[in-house]
C-alpha cells in the first residue's frame, strides 16, 4: 500500500499542479506511477464537469464561462502534456530527418508553427465548449481519463525513440506488464462508462480516441523511430479535442 501511495504522489507530482508531498525518486516507487496518470484526469473531468454544468451561476452563461471552461485542464496539468503537443508541431512541420526532429522537440524555444497549432488548438477546443451539452460535457469529463489511460499505456509498450528522458525513465522504472493490465482495464471501463451516458456521443468518443492512437503510433513510429513523453503529450492533447468535435458533428446529425 506504501508503494502505491508513493507510485501515486510521484505520477501527481511529474503531471499535475496539485501540490504533493516530497518523496525519493527511486525505482521501487516508480513502479507503478504510470497506473495513476488516468487519476489526474478523472481530476480534471470532475473539475470540468462541475464547472461546465454549474459554473454559470458564477461566470454566466456565455463566452467568460466557456474560457474557463478550457483552461481548466492546463491549470491542473500545469500544460506539460500541451507543451508536448506544441514541440510535436514543430517537429512535424519541419520536414526534417528524425534525428532532427528529436532535436526540435528538445529545444526550449517555441517556433512559429507552435504557436500556430496552439492558437488553432484553441479555437477548435473554444468551438467544443461553446457546443457541449450536458451530456457530451460527461462524456467529455471521461475522455481525460481515457486519453492519459491510452497515452501511459503507449509509454510501457510502444518503442522508444530514445533511451533518455522522462517517458525513457518511467518506462524503464515501470512494471510493465502490471501497468498495462491496468491501463486497459481503465480504457474498458472509460468506453462503458461513456457509451452508458450517451451511446451515440460515447461512441463517437471512443473511436476519436481510437482513431488518434493509431495515428500517433504510425506517426511516431514513421517520423521519429519511436515514441517520446512529448509524443504521449502530443496524443493526449490531440484525442481530447477529436473527441469533443466528433461529439459536435454527431450533435447536429442525430
Amino acid at each position: 500500500m506504501k508503494k502505491l501511495l508513493q507510485s501515486c504522489i510521484i505520477a501527481f507530482a511529474m503531471y499535475s499542479k496539485i501540490p504533493m508531498p516530497k518523496i525519493e525518486w527511486n525505482q521501487e516507487n516508480m513502479k507503478y506511477a504510470f497506473c495513476f496518470l488516468p487519476f489526474i484526469g478523472a481530476v480534471i473531468g470532475g473539475i470540468f464537469y462541475i464547472f461546465g454544468v454549474y459554473g454559470q451561476y458564477i461566470a454566466g452563461n456565455g463566452t467568460f464561462h466557456t474560457a474557463l471552461m478550457m483552461v481548466i485542464p492546463v491549470a491542473v496539468s500545469g500544460g506539460i502534456h500541451l507543451d508536448g503537443f506544441l514541440d510535436t508541431s514543430d517537429a512535424l512541420s519541419s520536414y526534417k530527418p528524425k534525428e532532427e526532429k528529436l532535436k526540435i522537440l528538445k529545444d526550449s524555444h517555441a517556433g512559429a508553427f507552435a504557436i500556430i497549432m496552439g492558437i488553432c488548438y484553441f479555437f477548435l477546443l473554444f468551438g467544443v465548449c461553446t457546443e457541449l451539452t450536458e451530456e457530451m460535457t460527461a462524456v467529455f469529463a471521461i475522455g481525460f481519463i481515457l486519453s492519459r489511460a491510452l497515452g501511459g499505456y503507449s509509454v510501457v509498450t510502444f518503442r522508444m525513440a530514445k533511451n533518455t528522458g522522462l517517458a525513457a525513465t518511467f518506462s524503464k522504472m515501470a512494471l510493465k506488464k502490471r501497468v498495462q493490465k491496468v491501463m486497459i482495464g481503465y480504457v474498458i471501463l472509460c468506453g462503458a462508462a461513456m457509451i452508458l451516458i450517451h451511446p451515440v456521443f460515447g461512441m463517437c468518443a471512443v473511436c476519436a480516441a481510437a482513431v488518434s492512437f493509431l495515428y500517433y503510433r504510425h506517426m511516431a513510429y514513421e517520423k521519429f523511430g519511436g515514441i517520446t513523453g512529448d509524443l504521449a503529450g502530443f496524443y493526449i492533447q490531440i484525442s481530447e479535442l477529436m473527441m469533443g468535435i466528433l461529439m459536435v458533428f454527431a450533435k447536429y446529425l442525430i
